[in-house]
């Protein structure tokens, strides 16, 4: 580390031409005062949560031993490099998820309601829903004041569903996790170029005929920050040059893909196939691009906050490169059929790979005297288990990331059955810093977690 006596500024931007550059941490953004003291000894809080939908085989999911060193079953085997800061937890579950009296089916709708809230959706197809305020709304009340966006919902689907998803049910339920208030579902963002242009694009003009003309000129966002960033480079140590060269090469690596699947997209289809509108092909491809974007929004401290769906409740997707063609949501009623068991587990084992790469691109991004990974606190899952009986308990569930030391991982952690998944949360959610005392149906924190 260079010790100078002036430090950048934590918050330091490179602005152009319709370009707002954000950087990530650099050792010159250190004080020389405080040179000795490692700025990721007090790393921020950075909350994480992904969810997948339809429920999985949860006997492929669920480790056979408790505790430490366990050994990972076959979904989570693409995890074993992170398994140090792993935690599985079994025996969660969720009541807001079940049926009301006489309120019949929606449990699909509902489990992506009551995710993160812990509350009972309202059963309803009008505009008059309701349901709580989601974890990650409760963190970003409190960590969105430091950053520039408040939080980030992302997903892999298209926020296209309108009406009733389930009979009975609005949409709105199923189309996101995040919930500002009761009646204020937050959309999910699933074009990659959308995100890319809210992270650096000039704020000042984000209408779709300024960034349909940057397409067209095939320009790349960074291309009016040229001169900024040669002059604010000079005045960096070797060190810190390295980082902002390899960040620009990841930003016009990503920006390259998303003009690549915008070109795809322009080609003629038939009829009736639905344009990708920028969207990779395949769900890999699009999963890894929407990842690496939320690590630059990570890096840059842009924010804190993610929620991320890789796939909507109902989700009919299919996945022709895994050879399998039939829908997701219904392969999740497979009816003990050993053959759509196994594409279901497929399924599930290709969310837990991609999944697997975004750790490790958070594990292999410096942050502080650490890494991404090491301050980051993940929570991935889904409220349904078994998705042929709509279980909402013994809920797949599990944490990744070292919470700037205030987690202990590898572990597989049994919980007595029927413990809320609330509980959980606002544990999680004391653990970086924002204590909760209740969330829908919470009776108290999980002592399982207090052990670093």
């Amino acid at each position: 580390m260079i010790i100078t006596k002036l430090a950048l500024p934590r918050r330091t931007f490179l602005r152009g031409v319709g370009a707002t550059l954000a950087l990530p941490l650099l050792d010159g953004m250190v004080p020389a005062l405080s040179a000795m003291r490692s700025t990721a000894a007090q790393p921020v809080s950075r909350l994480y949560v992904g969810y997948v939908p339809n429920g999985v085989i949860m006997d492929q999911w669920t480790p056979a031993a408790e505790g430490a060193g366990f050994e990972l079953p076959q979904t989570l085997a693409p995890l074993k490099p992170f398994q140090d800061q792993l935690t599985v937890v079994t025996g969660l579950a969720s009541e807001p998820m079940f049926p009301l009296p006489g309120e019949g089916t929606g449990d699909h709708v509902r489990a992506a309601a009551a995710f993160l809230t812990g509350v009972h959706p309202k059963k309803t197809e009008g505009p008059d829903i309701r349901g709580g305020t989601s974890i990650d709304q409760i963190a970003a009340a409190k960590f969105g004041q430091q950053t520039q966006l408040t939080s980030l919902e992302l997903s892999l689907d298209p926020n296209e569903l309108i009406g009733a998803c389930e009979a009975g049910w609005s949409c709105a339920y199923a189309n996101t996790l995040s919930w500002r208030n009761p009646t204020t579902p937050l959309p999910m963002e699933n074009q990659p170029r959308a995100v890319f242009e809210r992270l650096f694009g000039d704020t000042d003009d984000t209408s779709q005929a300024a960034r349909l003309a940057r397409i067209r000129e095939d320009r790349s966002i960074l291309d009016s920050l040229v001169k900024e960033v040669g002059s604010f480079r000079g005045t960096l140590g070797a060190g810190d040059q390295d980082k902002v060269d390899q960040y620009l090469d990841a930003i016009r690596d990503i920006e390259r893909r998303i003009q690549l699947a915008e070109k795809q997209s322009a080609v003629e289809l038939p009829e009736l196939a639905r344009p990708t509108g920028g969207i990779p092909d395949t769900f890999a491809d699009h999963a890894r691009l929407m990842f690496d974007l939320q690590v630059l929004a990570l890096q840059t401290d842009m924010t804190r906050i993610i929620t991320f769906m890789m796939a909507r409740e109902v989700s009919p997707r299919t996945y022709p490169e895994l050879g399998i063609p039939d829908p997701h949501h219904g392969l999740s009623h497979h009816q003990n059929n050993p053959v759509q068991m196994e594409k279901l587990a497929k399924v599930n084992l290709h969310h837990i790979q991609q999944f697997a790469y975004f750790l490790d691109r958070l594990q292999s991004t410096p942050d502080g005297d650490g890494t991404l990974f090491d301050h980051m606190l993940m929570l991935y899952g889904c409220g349904i288990s078994d998705g042929n009986q709509h279980l909402h308990v013994n809920l797949p569930i599990l944490l990744a990331g070292g919470a700037g030391g205030r987690l202990k991982g590898g572990r597989h952690v049994r919980v007595e059955e029927g413990t809320p998944l609330t509980n959980l949360q606002i544990t999680l959610l004391d653990k970086i810093g924002v204590p909760t005392d209740q969330l829908g149906d919470s009776t108290g924190q999980l002592t399982h977690l207090s052990g670093v």
